[in-house]
């Protein structure tokens, strides 16, 4: 074997390994992902009780989004730039090669928006809240997707991460995809850390906030055929009952 062909082999196995580490680095972070994500869904089911842990959950998801950003993004300017072993791994299914920049543009709008609506507040929350909620449907229809075309084969490259033997060559960059999903979390909980006080104007508002127009409830009394209006106040005073009496009564 020449000296030449010898380097180009040492070139193609180096290659293939940086390949596998960076599919194995966006499968486990994008794994923690779902994880994460799933956890502040369920806060968005009672998000005026869980509005603390739902922005909190929302400023940490900034730095693994990032990191997972950054390791797709690499693979896409390798493989458009021709890079061989990225060439020979070829592209994803030409479905999930169009939605993938929807994603990471979709992310990114709905982390803005909610980093936006953290220092505007619940009284100057537009247009920042309907951009927050609209970005937020387009990001749940194209992840949906995105995570269902991938869920097999990310949970195949995950599962390699965690059982592959460290003396392989893929296995022996792992200290390193562990440090860089580690780093990506401290930036996102120091994130979190330091400007969820600053969503006080959200976490501090009571769960249910009623006005006069909404506070009003009618009953109607069969016995007496007669309106009873209870209109309920929101300084913990008691209610005081108004009674208008029917015309036909």
């Amino acid at each position: 074997m020449s000296f030449r062909t010898a380097t180009r082999d040492a070139g193609s196995d180096s290659g293939r390994v940086g390949v596998e580490g960076n599919a194995r680095l966006t499968a486990v972070n994008g794994t923690l992902l779902v994880v994460l994500l799933a956890v502040e869904g369920v806060t968005i089911l009672a998000i005026r009780q869980m509005i603390t842990l739902h922005v909190y959950l929302g400023l940490l998801l900034v730095g693994p989004v990032l990191l997972k950003t950054g390791s797709t993004g690499y693979r896409f300017i390798r493989y458009y730039t021709h890079a061989a072993p990225y060439a020979r791994k070829g592209p994803p299914h030409p479905i999930l090669r169009i939605l993938g920049p929807v994603v990471i543009l979709a992310s990114l709008a709905v982390l803005g928006t909610g980093i936006g609506l953290v220092f505007t507040g619940p009284d100057h929350a537009e247009p920042l809240m309907t951009l927050h909620q609209a970005s937020f449907i387009i990001w749940f229809a194209v992840t949906t997707i995105h995570v269902l075309g991938h869920a097999i084969a990310a949970g195949r490259t995950t599962w390699r991460e965690l059982r592959d033997p460290s003396v392989t060559p893929a296995a022996r960059g792992r200290r390193w995809r562990v440090a860089a999903i580690a780093a990506a979390l401290i930036a996102g909980v120091g994130l979190a850390t330091a400007l969820t006080p600053a969503a006080h104007a959200w976490t501090t508002r009571p769960a249910y906030r009623m006005d006069d127009s909404s506070a009003a409830r009618t009953v109607h009394d069969p016995a007496r055929s007669n309106v009873i209006i209870r209109r309920l106040t929101t300084d913990g005073a008691a209610p005081t009952p108004r009674v208008a009496v029917n015309p036909e009564s």
